[in-house]
């Protein structure tokens, strides 16, 4: 049976190599694990978090650009819909981790953009009206107030 040499992370404010792990635990979520850490050099304690890498489809953009899929970007989109919004960021983690999921399932190598943009819209609808408008006008495109308004009775007249 081979043995891997224990790999530590460089302290954040020193670069030292050496480092203890004080308190493990899994997140919230049960997808990752949250270390707390302290430099062996400078006593500096911080955090790290472990998660399984997903093999995720490049994502095709409506240009025809391909890149790969990013969780801070969808994050970021999701937050900029939500800002100055009641929604708990937990709300916008476990939608940022169930896209992700989902993607990760699909068992595809490639996945429209579109796709994402339709599934941030499903569950910005679920969670919040006005985020969803917010989300819609950016991703939907609309070139007049007309077709804001015409969303916005839409959305209204699904909540009745």
């Amino acid at each position: 049976m081979s043995h891997t040499p224990h790999v530590l992370m460089r302290c954040p404010r020193c670069a030292h190599p050496d480092d203890q792990v004080i308190d493990s635990r899994p997140s919230k979520s049960g997808d990752e694990i949250r270390r707390r850490r302290e430099c062996v050099g400078c006593g500096f304690r911080f955090t790290t978090y472990e998660r399984v890498e997903l093999q995720l489809p490049v994502i095709v953009k409506r240009d025809g650009r391909r890149e790969p899929f990013s969780r801070d970007k969808l994050r970021a989109g999701l937050r900029t819909a939500c800002q100055k919004r009641p929604i708990a960021s937990e709300a916008v983690d476990k939608v940022v981790e169930r896209i992700e999921s989902d993607l990760s399932t699909q068992g595809v190598q490639e996945i429209l953009s579109r796709q994402i943009g339709d599934w941030v819209m499903g569950a910005l609808r679920n969670i919040d009206e006005v985020a969803y408008l917010r989300f819609a006008s950016v991703y939907l495109s609309f070139e007049t107030l007309g077709e804001f308004v015409s969303e916005a009775a839409r959305v209204q007249k699904e909540a009745d």
